[in-house]
């Protein structure tokens, strides 16, 4: 009875297996003139395509709903006469706390462009879970998810701040997948990205095979970019040291290369921290991301950089620049040139809107085999927030 018990709960493992739902990774900021099909074939909303009406589908707020077809023969809904911010289109589903969820939708307005977020109402508030900038003329692809932390009946809609525009949408998906199903797309990313297979030839000293032989194989370190960022207190604490080297191989300064930190005072400048913690992790092994050059927030800047004109602070920023990159230039494997400048501005506000761009390009000449990077937060676990969007990246 207990071998039939264990063939029957292994099969049911194996038709589990089968059936799981891969994740479907394809995402595309291009604006198309056609929307894609919905992922999932729409998954577990009802009417994705907009292909039966306004089946399954509802106003949400005071707006008007219209069923429309494009010239190629594509149907959507859209959500006109708009009032206030959340006047849209919605669809209710039930969600399982227990399990995630991706969702993906195409979407457009009526006239020049504007950020739309895609909305939660459920039983323990709003939830945000993704946006992206519409436009006029074209569709674009917004993608994003949530998990909820009760089950229960909830209003998926589409809000946009501007409620002057008419909002379009087509081809909405929202999957499920439970957690075993999420764990199995982790393992199956980790065995196709960062797994391969080796062969080991056993030679002796003349270089002639040999057989049966018995290899012991430690890795040591994984090949993936791992790291931990630190700060000036390791070079005095040698347990920490011992407990950083010992598990990773990459790492960023918490302060030591921010300009405030390197020129507290005009033309004054101090690079000691920085280069101890240079000459430790070189000591080590240890590659470094230079961090960073520029800091979009004006909440830290040096003190005395805010106070300064235009033309002054174009000047202390070539000299900031030149001074860092220059001194580190072949020591660093990533440099952020800029840091925070999509939710921030502080160099646009005073050297006009290219200022990061023309950062970027000169630390391109300082340091021609560094990756430039543009680093920010919020891209991953806040979907809600408008400004770290693919859209507002690019």
């Amino acid at each position: 009875m207990k071998i039939i018990l264990i063939v029957f709960y292994f099969l049911q493992w194996v038709l589990w297996a089968v059936e799981a739902v891969p994740y479907d990774y394809s995402f595309t900021s291009e604006c198309l003139k056609t929307p894609n099909k919905p992922q999932y074939d729409g998954g577990i909303v009802v009417n994705p395509e907009l292909k039966e009406g306004l089946k399954g589908w509802a106003n949400f707020g005071t707006a008007k709903l219209q069923w429309r077809t494009e010239e190629t023969g594509n149907e959507f809904v859209v959500a006109r006469l708009r009032n206030q911010s959340f006047d849209s289109v919605s669809q209710e589903f039930f969600l399982d706390k227990e399990k995630l969820y991706t969702l993906s939708a195409w979407l457009q307005v009526s006239h020049g462009d504007a950020i739309v977020v895609a909305t939660f109402k459920t039983p323990t508030g709003y939830h945000n879970a993704g946006s992206t900038e519409a436009k006029s003329g074209c569709w674009s692809m917004l993608k994003g998810g949530l998990m909820v932390n009760k089950s229960g009946s909830v209003q998926l809609y589409f809000q946009s701040e501007n409620p002057t525009v008419d909002i379009w949408v087509d081809s909405v998906s929202l999957q499920p997948f439970t957690q075993e199903e999420w764990k199995s797309h982790q393992d199956h990313s980790i065995e196709k990205m960062r797994r391969s297979k080796v062969k080991i030839h056993t030679v002796n000293s003349e270089g002639k095979p040999q057989a049966n032989r018995t290899l012991i194989i430690a890795q040591k370190f994984a090949r993936f970019p791992f790291g931990c960022a630190i700060n000036k207190n390791i070079l005095s604490n040698q347990a920490y040291k011992n407990w950083f080297t010992s598990r990773f191989k990459y790492t960023t300064f918490e302060n030591e290369m921010k300009w405030y930190a390197n020129e507290a005072r005009q033309n004054q400048y101090d690079y000691s921290a920085a280069d101890a913690l240079l000459q430790f992790t070189r000591s080590n092994g240890v590659s470094v991301r230079g961090h960073s050059v520029f800091w979009d927030d004006p909440r830290f800047q040096p003190s005395w950089v805010p106070s300064l004109g235009p033309s002054q602070l174009a000047a202390a920023a070539t000299a900031r620049i030149n001074s860092i990159m220059r001194r580190y230039s072949g020591q660093v494997i990533a440099w952020d040139v800029v840091n925070e400048n999509v939710h921030y501005n502080f160099f646009e506000s005073k050297l006009g809107a290219t200022a990061s761009s023309k950062f970027y390009t000169v630390a391109r000449v300082l340091d021609r085999k560094a990756s430039l990077f543009l680093n920010d937060y919020n891209t991953i676990e806040e979907p809600g927030d408008r400004a770290s969007s693919p859209d507002s990246y690019i």
